[in-house]
């Protein structure tokens, strides 16, 4: 990846302040633009839904997205160590 130092310095960056959420919604709104901010969170909105079994055209559907890109993360879930599917593990041990 042409960026790869750069994307590094986020991801240590975004683990520096995770415990404290407000920090961390404030970084957010003022690294991304407001449809990227947007446009995260419903992909990972989406991923939610494939998990609980939804179908895509439904997702697409209920999202306003394009069955591509609901198409994109479900292959994405292909991937067990991927990082989706390891933050959902995450989540269902909650």
């Amino acid at each position: 990846m042409k960026n790869e130092k750069y994307h590094k310095n986020v991801v240590d960056i975004v683990a520096l302040i995770a415990s404290d959420k407000k920090l961390l919604e404030e970084f957010f709104i003022d690294i991304l633009t407001p449809q990227e901010f947007d446009d995260i969170s419903v992909r990972f909105e989406i991923i939610k839904r494939l998990a609980r079994g939804e179908t895509h055209r439904s997702i697409a559907d209920v999202l306003g997205v394009g069955i591509a890109t609901v198409a994109r993360g479900s292959r994405e879930l292909l991937d067990p160590q991927g990082g989706f599917a390891q933050v959902l593990n995450k989540l269902a041990k909650k």
